[in-house]
């Protein structure tokens, strides 16, 4: 009797443990208890020394709490794989995470370096330009010369000119207002040796033909770099609005007039050019006469050219705005007044008109033997510092010696000494 009892302790407490996983609220001691009671009831005689009914039962309750144990024991086992699955889920996650920060940081590095050597390439590329400009020739060097930097070459566009640029001078403005009184003297010495070598009548001469629109600075060409030359070797002609007897004649009657004889130096503040330039630009003749215009002036300079007379032509470029600051400041000042003119704001008015007439002249008229310069002009100094040097680069290109005595120089110097 007394084993029958401890068979059926055995199964309650099974049946406790059963009953407890079932609510779920079991854990492993639960699980062991029924564990513990499987194993009392599997001990050698234990079960054979029952009644059968308790035998069938204690079996039962067994393999129940076997199933109960494995199936707790599963549980375990999955939660455990689930665990461990998750842990590896989430190193392969912090893994794949490690590795994407590493490829953005590689990416971001790379991006970086990119940057770093494009900038570095943009910083060598300006270095490079900036050296490359230092290193160009400028006002000063040997080699150097303004004709040759501001000449008008085919193509070139007259609205990608910087007006306030300085093309070849490195200086401001007060070095070149001591490099044009140097100037001074050389223009001097090289203009009497041209009238020297036209005496007899057979020398060379020189053409100074500057164009421009209104305030461009060429009244300040004429006094700061004309102005130091001999008056008496100077031609000097400024061009007007034709009068009633140049109206008579070809438009180029008065121009050939106006041409310096041998030894002199011919200025034009204007020129032949207001006959394709004023004429076009206010629709004063039929377009076909002007139109024509450009082949007569360029077969006339070459006349010219034929006659010993070395052409220069500039043309001073200032812009729009410069241009409006000069105007105001005539109106401004009482001592300005004299050169303001209220027909200035009509031509004003046609600023993009004369620039077309200004691109065609240069297009039609530049010639290898008679070429253009176009002088930025926006800055005065600058403007008289270039036209000067320009005028002075074509006198030295004439070899301009002293011309020799036609007469018997100790002769002379002995009839001297008996007076």
């Amino acid at each position: 009797m007394a084993k029958t009892s401890k068979s059926k302790k055995a199964a309650d407490r099974a049946d406790e443990a059963v009953e407890t996983l079932v609510r779920g609220t079991g854990t492993a001691a639960a699980t062991s208890d029924a564990g513990d009671a499987a194993s009392d009831d599997a001990k050698p005689g234990t079960a054979s020394k029952g009644t059968g009914k308790d035998k069938d039962q204690g079996t039962a309750e067994q393999e129940i709490a076997r199933d109960t144990a494995k199936k707790s024991k599963n549980d375990k086992g999955k939660k455990a794989k689930d665990g461990k699955a998750k842990d590896d889920k989430a190193k392969d996650d912090k893994a794949s995470k490690k590795s994407k920060d590493d490829d953005k940081g590689k990416k971001a590095k790379g991006t970086r370096d990119k940057k770093d050597k494009g900038a570095k390439r943009e910083a060598a590329l300006d270095g490079a330009s900036s050296a490359a400009t230092t290193g160009s020739l400028a006002f000063g060097d040997p080699d150097f010369t303004f004709s040759e930097t501001l000449r008008a070459e085919r193509g070139l566009v007259l609205a990608d000119v910087d007006t306030r640029a300085t093309p070849g001078y490195e200086g401001d403005k007060k070095s070149a207002a001591m490099d044009l009184v140097e100037g001074q003297t050389e223009l001097s010495d090289l203009q009497e040796r041209l009238w020297a070598n036209g005496k007899d009548g057979d020398g060379p001469s020189v053409l100074l033909l500057v164009q421009g629109m209104d305030t461009s600075g060429k009244g300040g060409i004429m006094r700061h770099v004309v102005g130091a030359t001999d008056p008496g070797g100077v031609k000097y002609t400024a061009f007007k609005a034709p009068t009633p007897e140049e109206r008579a004649h070809d438009f180029l009657w008065r121009i050939d007039r106006a041409l310096p004889d041998p030894g002199q130096l011919g200025v034009f503040d204007r020129s032949q050019y207001e006959d394709v330039l004023v004429v076009r630009v206010n629709e004063l003749i039929p377009r076909s006469e002007w139109m024509r215009r450009y082949a007569q002036i360029n077969a006339f300079e070459r006349a010219a050219l034929a006659r010993g007379i070395t052409v220069v032509k500039v043309m001073l470029h200032i812009s729009s705005d410069e241009q409006k600051a000069r105007l105001g400041e005539r109106l401004d000042r009482p001592d300005k007044y004299y050169k303001y003119n209220p027909g200035d704001i009509a031509e004003r008015a046609r600023w993009d008109d004369y620039m077309e007439a200004y691109q065609a002249v240069l297009a039609k008229t530049s010639t290898k033997g008679a070429p253009w310069h176009v002088v930025p002009a926006d800055r005065k100094w600058y403007a008289r510092l270039a036209v000067q040097q320009i005028l002075l680069e074509h006198l030295r290109g004439l070899d301009l010696e002293w011309p020799a005595a036609t007469f018997d120089v100790a002769t002379e110097q002995e009839r001297l000494a008996q007076t």
